[in-house]
């Protein structure tokens, strides 16, 4: 069995960061990579808008923690969040040191724009590119610093012996096989699960894999019913377009051609909180005011110069996609799912309740962004605190001696992986998959309702029992999808089931999570984190208090 000082699970850039943070720390000690793809073609790549940071010369680390904290609807610990706001200036300066292409104001200073919720221009970008921009130069600094990288494999477990997480098991794509690889310290960075639902901005490969190996491992999920569902997706294909063309200047327009979003949010109009915006699409295309099931963003009085400069993959995707040319007409959009502000439930240094397992980035629940996630925080929360969680593994680790770890979970797994080398089937994991999609796209969406989300996890149920007997086409070894198709299934199964038992019990309408039986925040009552636990009956639910410091709710 191979060995590590330090395994990360997921090689996105709040992997990637955890990687170089821990190797930088501590230069000894020997840290590993390991991702399903190859670590360029993780989601991370995808981000568009920009990473937000108090850099400007008129804004304040505090006024970042109070946007933030606010847009959450005060669901966010105020002392991750602050961390976090606290340590982004010089986490950007870290990035441009490492070769990050930021683009430029007119004084040659990070140009910077304004996105929701914000109440300043803070959202450093990349044209709109932003993601793929910070990913390569992080793999760049990976390739510097000779980090070994376990690519296209696919974790089935998590090894805890005597409460402590020593390793993982893992089936290797490209030669078949499973093996244990165990770790003094393992953290997860695998990203969120938007493929839960049917349309989505995330990748295929973001099943919610590093959920559910915590969640069956013993570790609990915190705010898992607190889903972000984009403003500005694509018809059809649910392809995002960045909220940095509504940042840029962009209008929302119904059939009417009014810009509606004036009688939903009057002061911010269209750079309203996501959730806001979303809802309000939702509301004019079911009230009959949308346009073939969408609205309209319009960025055609931005001018042909400024699209191209500052919007120019927009451009490139609406015409492949939608075959609309936004210099000249307007681009049809609608809410899309987008954001898992749940996760791993970790403190502010990555630690899981599970001794030697940590999480960061979308996988994880720091808890920063509380019912709804602002627009530019998502990247900050996988630098700040990818990077946090590499140096508090790497201090943990420092000076404790290997152990020797048994095989009972690589033997389990392979007993496991048999019985679905077995199945008969006759259905197929992508026919279950898109079943559960359309599921809980219609019943968990931007209105949730106690019936709908009833008879959501009815069905969810009854696809987990189906689950067990996909059938498997391909029973051999070598890259063989199939398999993996049919264990992201159960992951994306056991993630959907915490959704839906977060959302049922929780009797409020707060950011994301929209109830029209329930259309009121109620801080009385739901002011408080829900923890969802795995046991043979189901999610078990409790609650945990949330950290309130210098914001009171309001």
């Amino acid at each position: 069995m191979k060995v590590h000082d330090i395994l990360i699970v997921g090689a996105g850039l709040a992997g990637m960061r955890a990687a170089v943070a821990a190797q930088a720390h501590r230069a000894h000690l020997d840290v590993a990579l390991l991702s399903k793809v190859h670590p360029v073609r993780s989601h991370s790549v995808a981000a568009q808008g920009g990473i937000n940071a108090a850099v400007g010369e008129n804004d304040s680390w505090e006024a970042h923690a109070f946007d933030t904290t606010k847009g959450g609807l005060y669901l966010g610990d105020q002392d991750a969040i602050e961390a976090m706001c606290r340590e982004a200036p010089g986490d950007i300066l870290e990035l441009e040191r490492m070769g990050v292409i930021f683009s430029r104001d007119e004084r040659g200073r990070i140009a910077q724009r304004p996105f929701g919720g914000a109440g300043f221009p803070r959202t450093c970008y990349a044209a709109d590119r932003t993601g793929h921009a910070i990913l390569h130069a992080m793999y760049e600094q990976l390739l510097k610093r000779q980090i070994f990288v376990y690519e296209e494999w696919y974790v089935t477990s998590l090894i805890v012996e005597d409460g402590i997480c020593r390793g993982v098991v893992a089936w290797d794509l490209l030669h078949g096989g499973l093996h244990a690889v165990g770790a003094k310290a393992v953290i997860l960075a695998t990203g969120g699960s938007g493929r839960v639902f049917l349309t989505s901005t995330n990748a295929v490969i973001n099943t919610g894999d590093g959920m559910a190996l915590a969640y069956r491992a013993g570790a609990p999920l915190e705010d898992m019913e607190f889903v972000q569902f984009h403003p500005t997706t694509l018809k059809d294909t649910g392809i995002l377009i960045t909220e940095g063309a509504r940042g840029e200047g962009g209008y929302l327009l119904n059939t009417l051609g009014e810009r509606f979003m004036k009688a939903y949010a009057p002061e911010q109009m269209e750079l309203a909180t996501r959730s806001t915006v979303a809802l309000a699409i939702g509301q004019e295309i079911a009230e009959g005011r949308g346009v073939e099931g969408c609205v309209l963003l319009d960025l055609r009085h931005l001018g042909r110069a400024r699209i191209l400069e500052r919007l120019p993959q927009i451009r490139e995707l609406s015409l492949e996609f939608a075959g609309v040319d936004p210099i000249e007409s307007p681009i049809p959009v609608r809410p899309g799912a987008h954001y898992q502000m749940g996760g791993v439930r970790t403190n502010q240094w990555g630690e899981t309740e599970i001794a030697g397992l940590y999480a960061a980035g979308e996988c994880a629940c720091v808890s920063v962004h509380g019912a709804n996630r602002l627009g530019g925080n998502s990247l900050l929360e996988t630098i700040v605190f990818g990077r946090r969680a590499g140096q508090r593994a790497s201090d943990n680790v420092s000076g404790v001696p290997p152990r020797a770890v048994s095989d009972a979970a690589l033997r389990a797994d392979e007993a496991w992986i048999k019985r679905f080398m077995e199945n008969h089937g006759p259905e197929r994991a992508w026919q279950l998959r898109e079943e559960l999609g359309k599921v809980t796209s219609l019943n968990l969406g931007i209105f949730r309702t106690q019936k709908s989300m009833t008879e959501a996890g009815e069905k969810v149920r009854a696809l987990k029992a189906r689950a067990a007997h996909v059938l498997l086409q391909d029973r051999g070894k070598i890259f063989n999808s199939d398999l993996i198709q049919a264990l992201e299934l159960q992951s994306l199964l056991e993630i959907a089931e915490t959704i839906v038992a977060g959302a049922l019990a929780r009797e409020e309408s707060r950011g994301a999570h929209y109830r029209s039986d329930f259309p009121r925040r109620d801080d009385a009552n739901w002011l408080k984190h829900t923890l969802v636990r795995r046991t043979p009956e189901g999610p078990a639910l409790s609650y945990a208090p949330v950290t309130i410091t210098r914001f009171p709710p309001k």
